[in-house]
């Protein structure tokens, strides 16, 4: 068995295409930043327009809350029902498709949830939502 007396060349890495890239990436770059410049410069007369719709997304749903006793909070904030009505219908011209979820107490009367719902309907909302919770079955004593 023959035995290597030489040694290997020690492999190098080739890095002029590297180089290469970067360079026209500075050139790109640089050439683009100009570019920018010049387009600011342009003196231009926006159009103009009668109506604008709101530039944010509607917020994801607005929370009505029925206390026992029948306060009204929209969003956690104490409201009146009128205030209520006037505040969804505002907030309905500004988002068409916003919706509402009621969350009514449980020891409260109907007749708060219904008025909440009403004010709703007053406000043209029509993605409406009520929320509950799922009762647990009740529990056996095993003797």
């Amino acid at each position: 068995m023959p035995l290597k007396t030489q040694q290997d060349e020690i492999p190098q890495l080739n890095l002029t295409p590297m180089i290469d890239v970067v360079f026209l990436l500075i050139i790109f770059f640089m050439a683009a930043s100009k570019f920018a410049e010049v387009e600011a410069d342009i003196e231009l007369r926006l159009p103009e327009v009668t109506a604008a719709g709101p530039m944010s997304s509607a917020p994801k749903q607005r929370v009505v809350t029925v206390e026992q006793d029948g306060g009204l909070q929209l969003d956690g904030v104490a409201i009146t029902l009128e205030g209520l009505t006037s505040q969804l219908s505002a907030a309905h011209q500004e988002y068409p498709q916003l919706s509402v979820v009621i969350r009514g107490d449980a020891a409260s009367a109907f007749q708060h949830v219904a008025s909440a719902l009403a004010a709703c309907k007053d406000a043209q909302i029509s993605d409406l939502g009520i929320t509950v919770t799922v009762a647990r079955a009740p529990t056996t004593l095993s003797r």
